[in-house]
């Protein structure tokens, strides 16, 4: 059982920087890769970033690329560090573990575990 809780999110000038945590709790942290996740207004949840087990292995949506890097620590935590933020870029942002991921971890249902998620609005 894992047990995850954002934080970090807040309200922000576009071209500004905010860094969201994921803590994690449970014994088998190590066992699962940990993605970003966000879900704007009126869309449906979009894949943003994943972290490997190890942390040796990430990928991004093309729309974060370069401007959110993941990281993860011993500590249980999964940080999302975002720069360069976008009025788009506006969503609720999601933690998620799971066990198996399929392709690249883009697909909501591989992962078993949602923290409740924490709100980012980027202002012009």
């Amino acid at each position: 059982q894992v047990q995850l809780e954002e934080s970090g999110g807040g309200l922000v000038q576009a071209g500004g920087s905010l860094r969201l945590a994921c803590a994690a709790s449970g014994r088998t942290f190590d066992d699962y890769h940990m993605a970003w996740f966000r879900q704007a207004p009126g869309k449906g949840r979009e894949f943003v970033a994943i972290i490997s087990r190890t942390g040796e292995i990430t990928h991004y949506a093309d729309t974060v690329q370069g401007r959110f890097p993941i990281s993860r620590e011993n500590t249980k935590t999964v940080y999302l560090q975002m720069k360069s933020l976008k009025v788009e870029d506006t969503a609720i942002y999601f933690c998620a573990a799971g066990r198996s991921i399929t392709s690249v971890g883009q697909w909501s249902s591989d992962y078993e575990y949602w923290g409740q998620g924490t709100q980012v609005t980027v202002s012009s």
